[in-house]
């Protein structure tokens, strides 16, 4: 995708160490054209960002707090979204920020039919989650205290998938709202309309890179690769036509000939 995005942070309720992961999302859904985090710079709390702000060209916007206990930072950065709007230059937003205060934001952005990607912690409220596109949680960005490379992804214990209702009614949604008369669905719409039904999902959250690989942990559903697809089916979804036992046809077929 060559989309032009507008990725805008909330120094205050992020933090330095996502930032590579978080560009190399973004990167997936689009092109940073804007770049741009919020906050009061003059305090000693956000002079662990110059370094990140230096290598990854990431535009400071100065915010003084006018009253003591009061954070000006959300009103700047929803004023500029809306400018950004505007102008009509941006085909989406990146909003990095674990505050509540944004979800009208996003709500706005929606109505104009933009798409709004949410980045944030897993404590960000359901509201600011559910008011946009796609919610990605930046645990799952997160570089590790030492060293380059990411957080390791581990999945969690299968049974904690079995009992974990909403992930499996999402993904027998999916199957039964994509399937054919088989049962059997392409693995790609039952993703999407995961995604659509719940704005955070992500494998990730759960320990796994792939959809597919997660399906497959949860033991309730079958999976089949065709011709370099991969597709599911619930496992309670029994054949059209079900053949007798062989004992049972033997015995149909021999009361048959006694009675002839």
């Amino acid at each position: 995708m060559n989309h032009p995005l507008a990725v805008l942070i909330d120094a205050d309720n992020a933090n330095p160490s996502i930032v590579e992961g978080l560009l190399a999302e973004v990167a997936k859904l689009g092109i940073a054209s804007v770049k741009r985090i919020y906050g009061d710079w003059t305090t000693p709390n956000l002079s662990q960002w110059k370094p990140t702000l230096l290598e990854h060209s990431i535009q400071p916007i100065q915010q003084f707090r006018y009253t003591t206990g009061k954070n000006a930072t959300d009103s700047a950065m929803i004023i500029d979204a809306m400018d950004l709007l505007y102008a009509g230059n941006c085909h989406g937003f990146c909003l990095v920020s674990s505050d509540s205060d944004f979800t009208r934001l996003a709500a706005r952005i929606r109505e104009s039919g933009r798409r709004v990607y949410g980045f944030g912690e897993e404590k960000t409220p359901k509201p600011f989650v559910t008011a946009c596109d796609r919610f990605i949680y930046t645990e799952v960005l997160a570089k590790k205290a030492e060293g380059d490379s990411e957080v390791p992804l581990i999945p969690k214990p299968v049974k904690e998938f079995r009992c974990d209702t909403r992930l499996i009614t999402l993904i027998r949604g999916g199957i039964q709202a994509s399937s054919d008369e088989t049962g059997w669905s392409h693995l790609g719409p039952v993703g999407s309309y995961i995604s659509r039904a719940a704005t955070d999902f992500d494998p990730r959250n759960y320990g796994f890179a792939k959809l597919s690989d997660l399906v497959a942990a949860v033991g309730l559903f079958e999976l089949e690769r065709r011709d370099q697809r991969m597709y599911v089916r619930d496992m309670r979804k029994k054949p059209l036509t079900t053949p007798p036992p062989p004992d049972r046809a033997r015995r149909a077929s021999c009361t048959s000939s006694s009675s002839g």
